[in-house]
């Protein structure tokens, strides 16, 4: 029966994680434009970080949510981000490379943690994933045993590896079939935050 919280700290995480977010699209476009082992290096760091996100959301769950709830210019200032993050995508001019030496020295490791940490609607899901979990008598909170804890959270992080890894092989398999495809990628994730911004303007409206 403990086993259950590893599976479920997996599955949550998968579900989490499967969305096109920041730490999905290091991961894409380091695996087209560098190899897989620099995008499997974001992916270690960007666990970790989901991990330290979804300890968080446990450790204050209301509290957070009233948070967000009462402070609307945080969920303003997301949509701004999103809508910029995806126009800049979506508009962006495919340039030479001329400092590769440079991209190559940042860390990866940082990069993944930075994608990882800095990310408010991860701690969303993860305050409503809790809700869910608890709802389904699977009551898990800080007070649980450390047993439950440690294979919870054991399973939130292989449940991100495991996504992002999948995220680097079908980069792989796309790259060698499409040309351009980091002009095609860019412009296909650039639309879908724009629209993710659209939907979350809609929802504050009402």
């Amino acid at each position: 029966m403990i086993i259950l919280y590893f599976l479920i700290g997996i599955l949550a995480s998968i579900i989490g994680a499967l969305p096109l977010g920041a730490s999905n699209i290091a991961v894409i476009n380091t695996t087209i434009k560098q190899n897989a082992n620099q995008a499997f290096k974001i992916a270690i760091a960007a666990g970790i970080a989901e991990v330290i996100l979804s300890y968080y959301a446990l450790h204050c769950n209301m509290v957070v949510r009233e948070f967000f709830d009462q402070n609307m210019w945080i969920q303003i200032l997301i949509v701004g981000i999103l809508m910029a993050a995806g126009s800049f995508l979506l508009f962006k001019k495919n340039k030479e490379k001329k400092s590769k030496k440079k991209k190559r020295n940042t860390s990866k490791y940082a990069t993944g943690f930075l994608l990882g940490i800095l990310n408010p609607p991860v701690l969303i899901y993860w305050i409503v994933a809790f809700g869910i979990i608890n709802n389904n008598n699977l009551m898990l909170s800080l007070g649980s045993p450390l047993l439950v804890l440690f294979l919870f959270f054991a399973g939130v992080y292989i449940g991100k590896l495991i996504t992002l890894y999948l995220y680097s092989r079908f980069s792989i398999s796309i790259k060698n079939k499409v040309q351009n495809i980091t002009v095609v990628i860019n412009k296909a994730t650039g639309i879908l935050l724009i629209l993710i911004g659209i939907a979350q303007t809609i929802k504050l409206s009402f």
